[in-house]
């Protein structure tokens, strides 16, 4: 027997098919159940549906990979020397996001290194955790600590005007981008406020500045700008 076949022989030897495809089956639940969670119950405003779709495909992946890799050293070291020259470049902007990520990264090590039990009990743990930090904590509808995204399109070509009017209604404003329009100012801002008085205080005054205004008030800037 050549050296391929005996490491082959070997290898095949350390995998249970069997707890494979349970481990498999475990971490699809898993990742179906925290990609139902996701959509049900984040705060990101971004397409949810659409990232959680990822879950599921990220979740087994991963457990093969540990499966894979588990059983030789060898693979393992060229897993560490493949992952160090690729470079990911996805667009997480919500820290939600990441925290979902890495929740379904966990399915995939638990299931694949022949744990699907310890993954069963720490998500199911850990979901329970955010469902109740979601509705004794994160449901306020307003919170003063938050920052608020401005975008304004107007006629006015003043902007010390522009800048004055919003400062007087707003405890924090940041001038982030101007574009000089054919007619006009279009501006983007980065605000806080201490009440929903104080937007409707400074909705009225812009609604004010001319017919040709618009603007739009959007919570949580990071995940637009």
């Amino acid at each position: 027997m050549g050296k391929f076949e005996q490491y082959l022989q070997d290898f095949t030897n350390t995998i249970n098919f069997q707890d494979f495809l349970i481990n498999l089956i475990v971490a699809a639940i898993l990742g179906t159940i925290l990609r139902i969670f996701y959509v049900r119950y984040g705060n990101s405003v971004s397409n949810r549906e659409r990232f959680a779709s990822n879950f599921l495909p990220l979740a087994l992946t991963t457990m093969l990979i540990i499966t894979i890799v588990k059983s030789s050293v060898a693979l393992s070291l060229g897993l560490v020397g493949a992952l160090s020259i690729v470079r990911f470049r996805a667009a997480i902007k919500d820290p939600e996001e990441l925290t979902y990520l890495f929740l379904v990264i966990g399915i995939g090590l638990a299931c694949g290194a022949g744990e699907p039990i310890i993954g069963m009990v720490a998500i199911l743990f850990i979901l329970i955790l955010i469902y109740i930090n979601n509705q004794f904590v994160g449901k306020k509808s307003y919170k003063s600590e938050d920052k608020m995204y401005l975008n304004l399109s107007t006629d006015v070509d003043d902007l010390t005007r522009i800048n004055e009017l919003v400062s007087k209604h707003m405890t924090y404003v940041e001038l982030k981008r101007l574009d000089k329009l054919s007619s006009g100012l279009d501006l983007s801002f980065i605000c806080k406020a201490k009440n929903i008085e104080q937007l409707n205080s400074l909705k009225n005054e812009l609604s004010a500045l001319s017919d040709k205004t618009t603007f739009s008030i959007i919570d949580q800037p990071d995940l637009i700008i």
